[in-house]
């Protein structure tokens, strides 16, 4: 993996905000203006190096659902959800509900074997540029190069798969009107849109205005039209917190939930030290504990429930950071300290997707500090080999 520099398009903003990335300015709290899209370098993979990526990848989300079966025991505690939210997830595990897609964070520099770093199950984000945004780059600036991105035609096969449900293929699509940039927008409007390509009839709605019918024990939407099957973007966590959620618990399996409820398990923290128990010395893997860095000089502190590298605190020679944010009460998991790699000051971090069980492509977020955050930046890649005769890897 070597890192390229690269001329932006004179177009870049308008050509990125034309496929739904219209959340690519944030504004840091001294007020500047910065950049997510960044399309100044993208990263070169060999396809040997995709091959292994991809292996590993799919090694670890297999170890993963078995490393949820091992939290569904309890021997790992309580997670920071209650014990009825615990038996909620461990029953949809046992049901085998059926989910979508995932996001596995590894450093990797090209070198030594990727090390996991989480495993993003539940709602993970950057979606729209790792598939969509990324791919009409790579048409812009290499489109002899292929790319590692077949994530676009695994999500509609993912949706074909899944098609149907107690109220025919009608699929309700929720996010949280709270998130304010457009990018759980654009997530759940991307979302409605490979489902309808596999045949889903579409429905958006904000969580907020999922309502419940008492009598018959239903969520329904506005029109008051059972919600039989929904995506939402909302993490369970919370659900299980808020009066919406108890109705869950009350009755389990009237509604179809993408991500299911097992995904408590994959998009907590506390994997990591349900890997390590039950992997030790797997080489992708970093050691992990909970309670305590049980012995380890130089550790990462990880809350149970943390999201954008909120409150992560990291302990190593010359290092000491603690950001803010508000988790933490829920627990902490300990991770051996694993530094990024430094491409010339460029710390990027490999989102590998998961659909349906199989790696399908990669996105790249890199960062100047040790921890990524909201400031990060979204570079694209290539793979140094042609494009494939059959057309393109995404839609």
């Amino acid at each position: 993996m070597r890192r390229r520099p690269s001329p932006r398009r004179p177009d870049w903003r308008e050509k990125i905000e034309s496929v739904g990335l219209i959340y690519s300015t944030t504004i840091k709290p001294d007020g500047d203006a910065i950049e997510y899209w960044h399309e100044d370098a993208y990263y070169e993979f060999e396809m040997d190096e995709v091959e292994a990526l991809e292996a590993v990848t799919e090694d670890l989300h297999r170890m993963s659902i078995e490393a949820a079966r091992y939290l569904a025991t309890g021997a790992m505690g309580t997670l920071g959800i209650s014990a009825a939210a615990m038996k909620l997830a461990a029953g949809s595990l046992a049901r085998s509900e059926p989910a979508v897609y995932g996001r596995f964070d590894f450093a990797y520099d090209g070198v030594n074997p990727p090390k996991m770093l989480e495993y993003n199950a539940d709602t993970p984000t950057g979606l729209v540029e790792a598939s969509i945004a990324q791919w009409y780059w790579l048409q812009d600036v290499k489109p002899e190069n292929d790319q590692w991105n077949g994530i676009h035609e695994a999500l509609v096969a993912a949706w074909d798969k899944q098609r149907g449900g107690l109220e025919g293929p009608r699929l309700h699509v929720a996010h949280t009107e709270v998130e304010k940039s457009g990018e759980d927008w654009m997530t759940a409007a991307y979302m409605r849109d490979v489902a309808s390509q596999a045949g889903w009839e579409t429905v958006g709605i904000n969580m907020g205005d999922i309502g419940w019918d008492a009598r018959q024990h239903r969520f329904v939407d506005l029109d008051n039209k059972a919600v039989s099957t929904i995506f939402k973007l909302y993490p369970w966590e919370l659900m299980m917190k808020e009066e919406f959620g108890q109705k869950i618990l009350d009755w389990p399996v009237m509604t179809r939930w993408v991500e299911p409820a097992w995904k408590m398990f994959l998009s907590n923290k506390a994997l990591l030290a349900a890997l390590w128990h039950l992997y030790p010395d797997h080489p992708n893997l970093l050691p992990a504990y909970l309670h305590g860095p049980n012995g380890m000089e130089e550790w990462v502190a990880k809350p149970l429930h943390g999201r954008e590298g909120d409150n992560i605190r990291i302990h190593a020679e010359g290092v000491e950071i603690e950001q803010l944010g508000d988790y933490g009460a829920e627990g902490w998991c300990y991770q051996a300290w694993s530094p990024l790699p430094d491409f010339d000051g460029n710390r990027p971090v490999l989102g590998c997707w998961v659909v349906d069980g199989e790696s399908v492509g990669v996105g790249i977020r890199e960062s100047d500090g040790h921890i990524t955050d909201y400031f990060c930046r979204f570079v694209p890649n290539i793979i140094n080999a042609p494009a494939p005769a059959a057309g393109p890897a995404t839609g």
